[in-house]
């Protein structure tokens, strides 16, 4: 028989209020009043490994920052978070090499069901978002479960990603959609 993390992780429906994920949740949120909190770049690198131990060479982050586990996002080398984002990562978020993160920019992957009984139950799932490499993401963009944004994209201000964007692609608007090849 699977845990709910199990399951959480392979995309089923899981109960977000199993023991192990409260305990885990509440561990990343100890991490994150630290990081949060802290003057001293070095003190703040120690806990971002901590929070983020699967992280490549020149990893930024600008407080505040907001996740839910942490151990679930994927950083690669040279990757900077702007002021202000959140990734709820309740399954993998992947992000590739140099990428920039604007202020505020929201990752989701959990969701709920659609239909309200199931959805009444409690239960919820989540769909990976992985972001290739050598991308930009402007400030205030949320990017939705499932998403993937192909290598060399530039993601404009406040758009809402809902569907895959293409390598090479710049795109924008709510909802997002390509603008022009890059």
């Amino acid at each position: 028989m699977m845990t709910e993390k199990q399951k959480m992780i392979n995309g089923d429906l899981y109960n977000a209020s199993d023991a192990e994920l409260i305990i885990e949740r509440k561990r990343a949120r100890l991490l994150l009043k630290q990081l949060n909190n802290l003057n001293d770049d070095e003190l703040k690198q120690q806990v971002l490994k901590e929070l983020i131990p699967d992280q490549g060479l020149d990893f930024w982050v600008e407080p505040p920052f907001f996740c839910d586990y942490g151990t679930n996002i994927i950083v690669g080398d040279k990757v900077f978070f702007n002021f202000n984002c959140t990734i709820l990562d309740v399954m993998k978020v992947t992000i590739g090499n140099n990428v920039l993160f604007g202020p505020a920019i929201q990752v989701y992957t959990a969701t709920h069901p659609m239909d309200y009984k199931e959805r009444s139950s409690g239960l919820e799932f989540a769909k990976p978002v992985t972001i290739g490499s050598d991308v930009w993401i402007g400030g205030g963009v949320i990017i939705c479960p499932g998403v993937t944004i192909g290598d060399r994209c530039v993601i404009g201000a406040g758009s809402v990603v809902t569907k895959n964007i293409a390598a090479d692609t710049f795109a924008a608007g709510n909802p997002c959609r390509p603008i022009k090849s890059l």
